[in-house]
């Protein structure tokens, strides 16, 4: 039987709640679920404001217009993430400043951050790769002393900390989605996380298209017009309500992927062990929300045969991402800096099938092929 990369796991209330948003007529954005979604968030976790967005690439283009990014200024991201992460500030006129990633896991390395920062630097966007945290006491710390802006990509970080800290609270802004890849799905979605009080307000016009609207549906002002640049961020009701039925099963979602993410680890540490491949690293400080289970190959051309044995025996696990130093887009824009441990994550890391209704006995055959 073929066991595919990833299945978007469905709770069974999805599609009463998308009917209840459909009958209750009101199906443009910020309506009753969206509420309930955000509230969710602002209770559960302590940001001090949440706003859901149609991705997480439209929640980091509202970070990067928070930000007030100005043309030349410099953003620094790191090499080994998907494009969005950079492209909402290049958006904005920003230089991208590639960092390359820690030895031990594909995590910006938070020490060698100051040595790229200049007068330009405005932001560090660091990246918590599979849910697991980056060294945010230290990057915080670089940041505070420099006069600089953290936004959080957590795009896979949901329910996962630093310290005790969810990721997503500790930067400035955050940036989270709810792709159907996920652990927590909308099919397309994300949310900004807002953790400093300034920017709640303009953060509100700009995702109800540079209106004060939200604050009129609030009876805080008598009429609403254009205040400030933005976009229609905001996702309908009807996706507000599919995330809805995920979130009230957030935490047996969790625990399930827990148990499988587990089971890999338990059955792949002997070959590990033995030097045939890297497993995942979690520092200390951080936890695991089980997003993705990943090995790390010794080359290109072992982790190409192990996709390719994987195929044939019906069983689809992939690469991820390519430095975007070296990418076609931003190569000629890029400093010529060598940042060899994000590319050999491009080269050598594989992810293997994780998703909810996977069976442990899937895992069982995906590690006895391997």
């Amino acid at each position: 039987m073929r066991i595919p990369f990833n299945k978007p796991h469905l709770t069974g209330k999805e599609s009463h709640y998308m009917y209840q948003a459909v009958y209750d007529g009101k199906l443009s954005g910020n309506g009753e679920f969206t509420k309930r979604c955000q509230r969710f968030f602002e209770e559960k976790y302590g940001f001090k404001k949440c706003l859901l967005t149609t991705s997480c690439t439209d929640a980091l283009e509202m970070a990067a217009i928070l930000c007030d990014i100005q043309p030349g200024d410099e953003v620094i991201v790191p090499s080994y993430t998907f494009v969005s992460s950079a492209l909402a500030f290049v958006r904005q006129g920003a230089k991208i400043v590639f960092a390359d990633s820690m030895e031990c896991n594909p995590n910006i390395d938070a020490e060698k951050i100051e040595d790229l920062i200049t007068p330009r630097t405005k932001v560090i966007v660091p990246v918590h790769y599979a849910g697991v945290a980056c060294d945010m006491d230290r990057i915080m710390e670089i940041a505070e002393r420099h006069n600089l802006l953290v936004v959080e990509d957590a795009a896979q970080a949901i329910d996962s900390y630093y310290k005790g800290r969810p990721l997503g609270t500790i930067g400035h802004l955050s940036a989270f989605s709810f792709h159907e890849t996920k652990n927590i799905i909308s099919g397309e979605g994300g949310m900004l996380g807002i953790n400093d009080a300034r920017f709640i307000r303009r953060a509100e016009i700009i995702w109800e298209k540079g209106t004060n609207r939200a604050e009129f549906f609030r009876g805080e002002v008598n009429k609403y017009g254009w205040c400030d640049i933005g976009s229609s961020f905001l996702p309908s009701e009807v996706i507000a309500a599919f995330l809805w039925a995920q979130l009230e099963s957030l935490d047996e979602i969790q625990a399930k992927r827990k148990q499988l993410w587990n089971k890999y680890y338990e059955l792949l540490k002997p070959l590990a062990e033995q030097g045939r491949f890297r497993l995942p690293d979690i520092p200390d400080y951080a936890t695991n929300n089980a997003h993705m289970f990943y090995l790390v190959c010794n080359s290109l051309e072992e982790r190409t045969a192990l996709i390719k044995k994987l195929k044939e025996n019906d069983i689809l696990a992939v690469f991820h991402y390519l430095s975007l130093h070296s990418s076609d887009y931003y190569k000629d824009k890029h400093d010529g800096r060598q940042l060899p441990e994000c590319d050999r994550y491009a080269d050598c890391l594989v992810r293997l099938p994780m998703y909810y209704d996977l069976s442990e006995s899937d895992v069982e055959r995906i590690c006895g092929i391997i």
